[in-house]
């Protein structure tokens, strides 16, 4: 899920573009469009041992990840599960995805498109006209809610009233409170619109809220059971669900929230009640886990050729400063890394970041987690780069790329100003994605 708040809204400019210069300038950016990008290279576990305990050492509490090559993998971990006993987290361990829960809502989607039930380019109204109606319901299409397109405001906000204050207020208060999805859309609705519909990508968690109430509308299903059984059952994951419970079931780490530095020590929110988030974010799951689900995807194994084409129908995601941050398709994204394109998503939630990135053949896959968010601090409204938004970038090009010419690593770099469109490591993470 994602969402800019109150203050942080209004500082969008200054602060996107302190950020950008910074982890734009370390950070996985587009390859030149004249140079053909190099293969990935094998694994290198030593080096990629290294980059990951530098994320460590730059600060972050705990950080794990997996690896793909193939049949080969390479599964490590770096730091505290628990900051306060000093219990180490390991590699398998769950973790709550964010955004990353989008890629499987759309993949629902995009089946029920397959069998019939669904027209990508019809208005949302004609399915659900008591959920968006009037106007906005005939002028918003359901492709336009899956590629963030629809122009509808994002209810986190009104959800998480003290966030744009940074004040951690309503996170603890809401800890354990039920909300309904249609309270969700209706914060969303009442939201002041971010655009026309159709005319740019401007990212909201209320667009997969409304998407899933329409899985429910034409499946008859709840959403979550639907997708637990016909995307992640059929995909084989074994340690992937929608939580029922506010706790975490199985091993997992802490998950600290910092909120930029105004939640001092930064506090673990691994307890909570995902229902504010539900088809936007609500899911956990295991780096092993969306390793195999965007494999399977990309594949053709959870959808066909021609769903999957309309997935990958990308539009440009630009922040304010107009730098590219990823080419957006139907919950899913591409970057384009010195040694060619990775498909994917990252998503983010009180404490905890992850990101899973794959070749279009879903050979070479990364995937990594982190437990410790908004750990920068605002000068003079602007968020300053911390040494972890250097760290984790250089842990992901090792990941994706590995022996990458130093040429083409060079030229990859990319800064707030350039034209080559930086594209960042886990873009929705100064957000809450």
């Amino acid at each position: 899920m994602t969402v800019t708040f109150g203050r942080a809204r209004r500082r969008a400019g200054a602060a996107t573009a302190v950020v950008a210069a910074a982890v734009l300038a370390a950070g996985l950016a587009q390859a030149p469009a004249a140079a053909s990008p190099a293969a990935p290279a094998g694994l290198d576990r030593a080096e990629l041992r290294a980059a990951l305990d530098g994320v460590h050492d730059a600060g972050m509490y705990g950080v794990f990840s997996q690896v793909r090559d193939g049949r080969a993998e390479w599964d490590g971990a770096a730091g505290d599960a628990d900051a306060r006993t000093g219990r180490p987290v390991l590699p398998h361990m769950r973790q709550r995805v964010g955004s990353i829960t989008k890629t499987f809502v759309a993949t629902a989607i995009l089946q029920q498109f397959e069998a019939g039930r669904i027209d990508l380019d019809a208005p949302v109204g004609r399915y659900l006209p008591d959920v968006v109606p009037g106007d906005r319901g005939e002028r918003v299409t359901v492709r336009m809610l899956l590629n963030h397109t629809s122009g509808i405001g994002d209810y986190v906000p009104a959800a998480f009233p003290s966030y744009g204050r940074l004040s951690p207020e309503s996170l603890d208060e809401h800890r354990f409170r039920e909300v309904a999805p249609e309270r969700l859309v209706r914060w969303g609705l009442e939201a002041p619109a971010t655009n026309e519909p159709g005319e740019r990508v401007s990212y909201s968690n209320t667009n997969y809220v409304i998407a899933g109430l329409l899985l429910e509308k034409v499946t008859g299903q709840d959403a979550d059971r639907y997708i637990t059984r016909h995307v992640i059952r059929k995909a084989g994951l074994r340690h992937t669900s929608f939580p029922e419970r506010a706790r975490i079931r199985g091993p997992h780490p802490k998950l600290y929230e910092s909120l930029f530095q105004h939640i001092d020590p930064p506090r673990d929110y691994s307890v909570y009640n995902m229902s504010w988030a539900w088809t936007a974010g609500a899911v956990v799951s295991t780096m092993d886990d969306l390793n195999t689900f965007y494999r399977k995807l990309l594949t053709g194994e959870l959808i066909g050729e021609k769903a999957l084409a309309e997935m990958k129908d990308t539009r440009p995601w630009t922040d304010a400063a107009g730098n590219l941050i990823a080419n957006y398709g139907l919950g899913l994204y591409s970057m384009d890394l010195p040694c060619g394109t990775f498909w994917g998503h990252d998503g983010a939630v009180f404490g905890a970041g992850t990101q899973s990135l794959s070749t279009p053949d879903g050979e070479r896959q990364v995937s990594l987690a982190t437990t410790l968010m908004k750990y920068q601090k605002i000068e003079n409204g602007a968020i300053v780069p911390h040494p972890i938004d250097y760290a984790m970038p250089r842990f992901l090009l090792e990941a994706a790329c590995g022996d990458v010419p130093t040429a083409t690593a060079k030229s990859s770099g990319g800064s707030s100003g350039g034209s080559s469109g930086g594209l960042r490591a886990m873009p929705l993470q100064s957000l809450v994605s």
